[in-house]
């Protein structure tokens, strides 16, 4: 899937009008979209100064923070919904920020590289980590710091007492319903407490 139809997708569980926190927000194109597409308003969360300057530009409200110090700026309840994007497998503390995201948020919305996408597994079976659309980094040079499957999350979800409402795969034919751990190379869940 290409990033738009991935924001696309994502989008879609974002209910109209919410109030939208998004972690790890990058250059601010999700945040555009929901406040364009769906009239949403909200702010992001993002570290690197390059992107905090491509939100600006957007016109998305941005605030420079580190995730890994959590969230307690914000009050509990704060926001509809909770946005994490190609941002879990990045942090030192993906537990506790899960737990802030859902605190925060009525909703969190959770997406990442499944790790147990049949390609990684082929690649690992063969004695390499994978290189694919998904995860495009070699071993030595990735962002990543973490890697995790479908089935990791909706278990740390479970161990936390947190509320699955709806989970699925994103692969380039579109939504994984039958399978996703295995099918898909995006991991999606949509959690509360």
């Amino acid at each position: 899937m290409s990033d738009m139809q991935i924001i696309r997708a994502l989008a879609d569980l974002v209910p109209h009008g919410s109030r939208v926190l998004d972690l790890g927000c990058g250059d601010g194109a999700m945040l555009d979209y929901l406040q364009r597409e769906r009239g949403c308003t909200g702010y992001g969360v993002e570290l690197d100064d390059a992107n905090v300057l491509a939100c600006v530009q957007r016109g998305v409200n941005v605030l420079q923070l580190n995730l890994n110090d959590g969230l307690s700026i914000f009050e509990d309840g704060s926001f509809d919904v909770v946005l994490q994007i190609d941002t879990i497998q990045h942090l030192r503390n993906a537990e506790q920020v899960l737990l802030e995201t859902v605190r925060v948020g009525r909703l969190g919305i959770i997406a990442f590289p499944n790790f147990a996408h049949w390609p990684n597994r082929l690649s690992v079976l063969h004695g390499r980590m994978p290189v694919t659309r998904r995860l495009p980094y070699q071993w030595y040079d990735t962002p990543n710091i973490r890697v995790g499957t479908h089935a990791d999350l909706a278990e740390l979800a479970q161990k936390n007492g947190l509320r699955i409402h709806d989970s699925f795969g994103l692969q380039q034919g579109g939504v994984v319903r039958w399978l996703p751990n295995w099918r898909a190379g995006t991991s999606v869940h949509v959690l509360s407490r």
